[in-house]
């Protein structure tokens, strides 16, 4: 397959692992540009290595964010290796890094070198905290703890992190966008940018409304646990043979939604006729309107719902999500071959330009794979220096 080619003929020099970097340099390559990956001979990115499940020689967890990539390794504490690198990143459009805010400066791969080396290029680093807060390192479960995110998730009292990695992907997310936003002014002024892109900053980014709410009052928001401090009804909601979310946006929505349930004592009732009064008597609300839902199926519920045009959706596992039709008919899970595992099969990134999905250029690869490839006019450029 061709796939996407919206960033076609855009090269980036990836230095990145784990989740973080390699999520940004996913969305990427999924939108056609050429990234080359750069790990460390011994053992590659530490990703690589955390399962099982392993597909393949790799585990899950790598396959999962590594295709549509090229992979070389190169010890950059060598000095021939880093010349390597570098001669990498002066074909480069873009360089990317999650190290430890100080590492890529002493390794002579920093921001200010490489673009005092290349002014056109676009540097992004993925921390924890941000390249001026020291060399503290952050992984995902840390920063859910320090950007408040965890105090907002699960039962009030019992900090929760989200089930997803949640400070990784937003991480990688911003970085893309700031990467395009980038590559897209250089178009104009021809020059590079440095992007310090935080987790940290990132799901504090996320907080939006919560945020803006305790910056307007003082009071600290708490977890409302599946609930909506604001809105009512909304949340989840018990029923026959699971569970179901139900998000009731306005006064209309209200109205008929008790029409659709068959509960228009609820509609008439004076203490539920807006939603600040719906609020002021939210407890009494969400027992009766439970009573209600609870003799009914997920499929009754969200058919009525759905009809009259209010928000509901049954909650699903995984499984039930990846094995729908929907799902495959939005084109959101890819398969693809490689030697090692014969067919894999993975979650797609959302994209969608005038119909078209990504796909699967190239599977994700195998460590060092493109050595050969994408480092012999560095050898060459060595060894043709040597005989001089």
């Amino acid at each position: 397959m061709s796939g996407l080619t919206v960033l076609a003929g855009v090269h980036v020099v990836d230095f990145t692992q784990a989740l973080s970097g390699p999520y940004a340099t996913l969305l990427l390559a999924d939108l056609g540009a050429d990234v080359t990956k750069v790990e460390n001979p011994s053992r590659g990115d530490d990703a690589r290595h955390w399962g099982p499940p392993f597909v393949g020689r790799d585990a899950a967890y790598f396959m999962s964010v590594n295709r549509n990539k090229r992979s070389v390794t190169l010890d950059l504490k060598d000095p021939e290796d880093l010349a390597a690198a570098l001669e990498l990143v002066d074909t480069a459009d873009v360089v990317i890094e999650n190290w430890r805010p100080g590492t890529a400066d002493r390794l002579g791969l920093g921001a200010a070198q490489l673009r005092k080396r290349r002014p056109a290029l676009v540097h992004c680093s993925i921390s924890g905290f941000g390249q001026d807060q020291g060399t503290r390192s952050g992984y995902d479960q840390v920063v859910q703890g320090t950007s408040g995110v965890m105090s907002l998730t699960g039962r009030p009292g019992e900090p929760t992190k989200w089930g997803v990695p949640v400070g990784d992907v937003a991480s990688g997310m911003f970085a893309a966008t700031a990467v395009a936003a980038a590559l897209y002014e250089r178009e104009r002024t021809g020059l590079g940018r440095t992007i310090d892109i935080a987790m940290q900053d990132s799901l504090l980014a996320m907080l939006t409304h919560l945020g803006a709410r305790y910056l307007a009052t003082g009071e600290i928001p708490q977890s409302e646990h599946n609930g909506h401090a604001t809105i009512a009804p909304y949340g989840t909601f018990r029923v026959s043979d699971g569970s179901v979310n139900i998000c009731v946006g306005n006064d209309s929505q209200f109205q008929r939604a008790c029409g659709a349930l068959n509960r228009p004592d609820l509609a008439a009732d004076e203490r539920f006729t807006t939603n600040p009064l719906r609020l002021a008597h939210k407890e009494a609300l969400l027992n009766d309107l439970a009573r209600t839902l609870q003799a009914l199926t997920s499929a009754e519920v969200v058919t009525a719902l759905d009809r009259v045009g209010v928000p509901v959706g049954r909650v699903a596992d995984i499984g039930e999500v990846l094995d729908d039709p929907a799902t495959h008919a939005r084109a959101m899970v890819l398969s693809f071959e490689r030697d090692d595992c014969g067919l894999a099969r993975v979650v797609n990134s959302p994209f969608k330009f005038d119909g078209e999905a990504p796909s699967v250029r190239r599977p994700p690869p195998r460590m060092g794979e493109h050595n050969e490839e994408r480092l012999l006019r560095s050898k060459k450029g060595r060894s043709d220096a040597a005989s001089v």
